[in-house]
């Protein structure tokens, strides 16, 4: 059960608290209680650029492989090279937000050579 005391506090548990109603679980993070519903407040830079981080940071796991095997068999690495400088660069140059279910926005990905 989820319940809202005093509109602030969210609480999760099974015993209802004194001077609290229930409401439906809380969307995400970035929604308050107004009182009768959720309302998305948004999500802020920070909590952004961590789902940035985290989705880059596996794109870049995804090529550890390819990139050891170019390496140690002397081919050109060069692309695989420059996409994952690109994925590097993106905390720098993207403005990435979440829109109101959490998904990532506004970032433009490099695109992973063949």
């Amino acid at each position: 059960m989820y319940w809202i005391k005093n509109n602030t506090d969210y609480i999760i548990g099974s015993v209802q608290p004194e001077n609290s109603i229930q409401v439906p679980q809380r969307p995400t993070s970035a929604h308050s209680w107004n009182g009768s519903e959720w309302v998305f407040d948004g999500f802020t830079a920070e909590e952004s650029m961590n789902v940035l981080r985290s989705q880059r940071n596996r794109k870049l796991s995804e090529t550890d492989w390819e990139i050891t095997k170019a390496l140690e068999t002397g081919s050109d690495a060069t692309a695989l090279k420059d996409y994952r400088q690109a994925l590097r660069d993106l905390p720098s140059t993207a403005s990435p937000t979440l829109d109101e279910t959490g998904n990532l926005t506004g970032v433009t990905w490099p695109t992973k050579p063949q």
